[in-house]
């Protein structure tokens, strides 16, 4: 097992309550797998993410446990985390554009981790990168690392995240909704990148997402997340063939579908408020169909 989380509890004050973000969150990710984590916005999937390198907002309160190769990283020092960052765990954000610093050329971001973990000089990671650049699909990989990151196309982009990613070779990489707001051809080419990537380097996966139509035929293991808990884990073909909690199921009937005609089904309710005194499995049975019998 190279990641362990074990009862992960993020938590924060608010007008004198704890809001709890994420509840006793359990799981773990082998070498070599493909491991979804998925829900709507605002269950706490990518705060589950972040947290794994340490970061989360700074004014949150975490307990439990997250191992990585056997080494514990929740609530470390931050030298200690940056030997793993970027070293040992890779991040592709959500938002290539936003992540990329717009007055340095992209190859010049590729080539800064490898500079600054003392793995090249200037010259060395320039070539890197254009070797990264072009490991990642992207056509005219030197003209790419001397563009700006406004110059390339958004897909081009998220390519160059994930080529940084990659430059050093991690061992798990997280990938937090690396196709949102990327056509859905652009979508399908970089979730094949990152399967081809995970297959030829035989690095862990970890993706989170909200989109289960999308990657129904690429990940090993899917777990769903809710109001901040982890309602199901289970296989990618029996979460489909077989769902067993009614969010799941909820989910699963909001996918459109070419073949039938009918309304888009959506998950009713609201949003408890979740604080120390409300808990969400006791108040918003209505969020979710059924939930009272399967909690």
């Amino acid at each position: 097992m190279i990641l362990e989380i074990d009862k992960l509890n993020i938590s924060f004050d608010q007008g004198g309550a704890e809001v709890k973000a994420v509840e006793d969150v359990s799981f773990g990710v082998e070498a070599g797998e493909f491991f979804l984590i998925i829900g709507e916005s605002g269950s706490g999937k990518s705060l589950t993410g972040s947290s794994i390198l340490g970061l989360g907002p700074q004014n949150a309160r975490y307990s439990g446990s997250i191992r990585f190769e056997g080494r514990e990283l929740l609530n470390r020092p931050y030298r200690e985390l940056q030997e793993v960052r970027g070293n040992r765990i890779g991040v592709v954000y959500q938002d290539p554009l936003s992540s990329l610093n717009p007055v340095w050329p992209v190859g010049d971001q590729i080539g800064e981790a490898l500079v600054l973990h003392g793995l090249s000089n200037r010259r060395q990671a320039a070539r890197r990168a254009v070797e990264l650049l072009d490991r990642v699909r992207l056509p005219d990989p030197a003209r790419v690392a001397r563009a700006y990151p406004h110059e390339i196309s958004g897909g081009m982009r998220q390519r160059a995240m994930i080529a940084m990613a990659l430059s050093l070779n991690p061992q798990l990489l997280i990938a937090d909704e690396p196709t949102t707001a990327l056509d859905v051809t652009v979508q399908a080419q970089i979730l094949d990148l990152l399967r081809d990537i995970r297959r030829d380097t035989g690095m862990g996966l970890v993706l989170i997402s909200h989109d289960l139509g999308v990657i129904a035929e690429m990940c090993d293991e899917v777990n769903v997340m809710y109001a901040g808990q982890i309602v199901e884990q289970a296989s990618v073909f029996d979460l489909f063939d077989r769902p067993s909690h009614p969010y799941t199921r909820g989910l699963l009937a909001s996918i459109p579908k070419a073949t039938e005609r009918r309304s888009t089904k959506s998950v009713s309710g609201s949003w408890a408020r979740c604080s120390r005194r409300t808990s969400p499995k006791r108040t918003s049975p209505a969020r979710c169909i059924s939930t009272t019998s399967a909690w």
